[in-house]
């Protein structure tokens, strides 16, 4: 799948206005509204400790999918903590146990007979992966910049401009006005820093480099050029930081670890880091040769001109997508003391704040996961520590997914690209791990991976959950909905056919309703081992769906669609309890009190599109066992995002907004991060749910597979009046509204494909026909302007 995604952002170019064209239709404005700034007037903590679990709290965070940073921005003393995103614990490994296929049919009998708590522990000593404890990602180092006599400064300002990518740091020293400013590009994979004074002379400072892990040391290799090198582990991955400075004017001077400048105009900081992380089973890579080949790309580029290069790369993104939801006083405020004010007394008064985090959501995406790179990890690129809540890997029960829940339908298609690559590694390594550990064909992963690829099952009973691969191939489905990009589903079909085929080959009959189950496995992330949870039976049959459209669409493999559709038949329905809500397990239990964090068995709600009104008595029972678990007091932050988008698939829109209010009070630092354990996939997924409320394109015209698009589906009384301008639709659809008072006003629909499609808003439908390329409006009664 590698560079699939980078030839969609032509496309993407080709088809997309540069601007509307219809008098007296109002959108979101353009790039560089004050809208899209987080701003402090004081630096960030630079003295947290880190293993503080509050972690980043209200430092900046800057990203080029592969390089990440941190900005705390202190007047005397600047730290820049940087990471890149290979650098991990371990070593290639497989995590398959060899002996582990031999307990298998004596676990599946524990849990037919009901002896559960017997099954987990033979499961627990037996069946778990090699090693059972997977391996974590890693902080990289620090950039330590300090200005003798800037402690006493006044003016100050930090901030995160998220239309330009920049972070920028101002203050006053006595009469003479500094800058800094940061950025980490793409197109030149660096950090890039300037420090600038208005005038001549007054620009010096000190700059060291440090590391925590114990085998690293920091040298200068050049008059210019500081170099920290080690490595994580004996045998593990070797690593390579080099910062370069270029000064205009003054002078600098080297000693064996540090550099020092004085009375220069301004200086320019060009940090590359890298690993000798080759891929997942080859790790003898030159880091140092790497970071000389990347400075030596930089040599003889301005400021300007690579500041240019990023903006024009970044902005292509970034710009696609405009939202307005009208602000108040508040707006004007720092962003800190907003954040305060919602945790007094409500989001109510600050809706610019719920735009600001959306839009930080997709700079948070493009920063974090760039064709070439890694994806975003459960931290995204931001973790200063070395033993990180989860080891800050990729859960592939929920937080891996929500990662990636708005790349599709906020217009940054793009950004899936290391995921899909990540999936095509995930093929090779979860095919010996099925047969090895499960006698089976095709590929199989359970609930976490990392670096290395880990498929096996880790931890501890919990995760047996041999359920990941169908997840993952959803997202590939996602993506050719969207984009209609058949040269991608060539690719894909092999992937989510393997992943079908481990499912063919591992279902088991239910002694007790001859359904075909999953065992051993587990309902996330509650409960006992068990067999065929109803998470798994939603994402089984929605992969085998989705396996013999893209059969019917490619032209291929008819008896092998025959075959699914035969088992398809014979899974587990979704199924209601005596209370009225959806059974979460394949034998009843008492779910009335339970408010878990986790919604597994509402997947085929949202993010899976099963659960419809087509069907009242699953769709009643599906929102029966959401009103259950609504819980806005004791969630964790990722569970806040879901349920913002459950209640918005069902049109709630009002118990959509407080579950982002919930979050906004109780699990967000004042950088707008989630926390307090920090987990990026609750900024990801409250992105999502944002979306989600505006437009949804989950369901087809019954008979024909004509999308549907449902404007405002789920909009809140509080964002009565806004616009939103370049979100997108399956079918391959781009959408444009406003809305006044809480009813439609205009609409503008952009077809890529020339599909044709059917629009709602409440009450009202129309069906249009579309050719590719042109765009279509409609007044808020859907009748079209000509």
């Amino acid at each position: 799948m590698k560079h699939l995604a980078k030839r969609w952002s032509g496309l993407w170019r080709i088809v997309t206005p540069a601007w509307l064209l219809f008098t007296g239709i109002e959108f979101a404005r353009a790039a560089d509204s004050p809208a899209n700034i987080i701003w402090f007037d004081a630096p960030a903590n630079v003295n947290m400790l880190p293993a503080d679990k509050n972690w980043p709290g209200d430092a900046l965070p800057i990203g080029n999918g592969r390089l990440g940073a941190m900005l705390f921005s202190g007047t005397a003393d600047e730290r820049i903590q940087f990471n890149e995103d290979t650098l991990w614990t371990g070593k290639p490994h497989d995590y398959a146990r060899p002996d582990a296929l031999q307990y298998l049919p004596q676990i599946r009998q524990l849990i037919a007979d009901g002896n559960f708590a017997a099954a987990g522990q033979l499961a627990k000593s037996n069946f778990l992966g090699d090693p059972s404890r997977q391996k974590a990602y890693q902080p990289f180092g620090n950039l330590r910049l300090h200005f003798p006599d800037h402690d006493n400064a006044t003016g100050f300002r930090r901030e995160l401009n998220l239309d330009s990518a920049v972070a920028s740091v101002t203050y006053l020293v006595g009469n003479v006005a500094y800058k800094r400013e940061v950025f980490a590009s793409y197109p030149d994979q660096a950090i890039v820093v300037r420090v600038s004074a208005d005038k001549p002379g007054s620009v010096g400072f000190t700059l060291k480099m440090d590391c925590q892990h114990k085998s690293s040391q920091v040298k200068s290799i050049a008059p210019d050029t500081l170099a920290l090198t080690g490595q994580v582990e004996e045998g593990g991955l070797r690593f390579e930081a080099r910062v370069r400075v270029l000064n205009t004017g003054g002078k600098i001077t080297t000693n064996t670890d540090t550099i020092t400048v004085e009375n220069a105009d301004s200086v320019m900081l060009l940090l590359t880091a890298a690993t000798s992380f080759k891929n997942y089973q080859d790790i003898s890579g030159d880091p140092a040769a790497r970071c000389a080949a990347d400075q030596a790309k930089l040599t003889g580029k301005s400021f300007d001109a690579l500041l240019a290069a990023q903006k024009k790369d970044y902005q292509n993104l970034f710009g696609r997508v405009k939202l307005d939801f009208g602000r108040t006083a508040r707006a004007d405020l720092p962003t800190g003391q907003r954040l305060l004010q919602v945790k007094k007394d409500g989001l109510d008064g600050d809706p610019a704040l719920a735009a600001l985090y959306f839009q930080l959501g997709r700079y948070l995406l493009i920063s974090s996961s760039r064709p070439g790179g890694q994806p975003a990890n459960l931290q995204g690129l931001w973790s200063d520590n070395v033993d990180p809540p989860w080891e800050s890997k990729w859960t592939t029960n929920i937080n891996l997914e929500m990662n990636y829940w708005p790349a599709e339908i906020t217009n940054l298609s793009e950004t899936t690209g290391p995921l899909f690559d990540l999936i095509d590694d995930l093929v090779v390594s979860g095919h010996k791990t099925a047969q090895v550990q499960y006698g089976a064909g095709g590929w199989v992963l359970n609930h976490n991976t990392d670096l290395w690829r880990g498929t096996a099952p880790i931890n501890g009973i919990d995760g047996v959950w041999p359920t990941g691969a169908a997840w993952l191939s959803y997202h590939l489905w996602e993506h050719y909905l969207f984009t209609g990009d058949k040269q991608f589903l060539a690719h894909a079909y092999p992937v989510m056919k393997g992943a079908a085929q481990f499912f063919v080959d591992f279902l088991v009959k239910d002694q007790k309703t001859g359904w075909l189950v999953t065992s051993p496995s587990y309902s996330p992330e509650q409960g006992n081992l068990t067999a065929g949870p109803t998470m798994d039976n939603q994402l089984i049959r929605a992969l085998f769906n989705s396996t013999i459209d893209a059969a019917g669409i490619l032209k291929t493999d008819s008896d092998f669609s025959v075959k699914l559709a035969q088992l398809r038949a014979q899974l587990p329905p979704n199924q209601v309890d005596q209370y009225g809500g959806l059974m979460e397990w394949l034998n009843e239990v008492d779910q009335r009190k339970n408010a878990h964090r986790h919604m597994s068995p509402l997947w085929a709600l949202y993010p899976g599109a099963d659960i419809t009104p087509a069907d009242p008595k699953i769709y009643n029972a599906a929102k029966q066992l959401l009103a259950w678990r609504e819980d806005l007091t004791r969630l964790t932050g990722w569970a806040n995002a879901w349920r913002s988008a459950l209640w918005a698939r069902v049109g709630e829109g009002e118990k959509s907004y407080r579950q982002l209010e919930a979050l906004y009070q109780r699990k967000t630092l004042p950088d707008l991060f989630s926390g307090t354990l920090f987990q990026i996939d609750a900024n990801f997924g409250a992105t999502a749910a944002i979306a989600e409320m505006l437009l949804q394109s989950q369901l087809h015209v019954a008979d024909t597979g004509v999308n549907e698009i449902d404007l405002l589906p789920a909009l809140p009384a509080e964002w009565a009046t806004g616009s939103f301008s370049g979100l997108c639709a399956r079918g391959g659809f781009e959408v444009d509204v406003s809305w006044e008072n809480g009813a439609l006003k205009h609409t503008v629909i952009r077809s890529k494909l020339g599909n044709p499609v059917r629009l709602h808003y409440g009450t009202q439908t129309i069906d249009l026909k579309t050719e590719a390329g042109k765009q279509y409006a409609f007044d808020g009664k859907l009748s079209p302007i000509p």
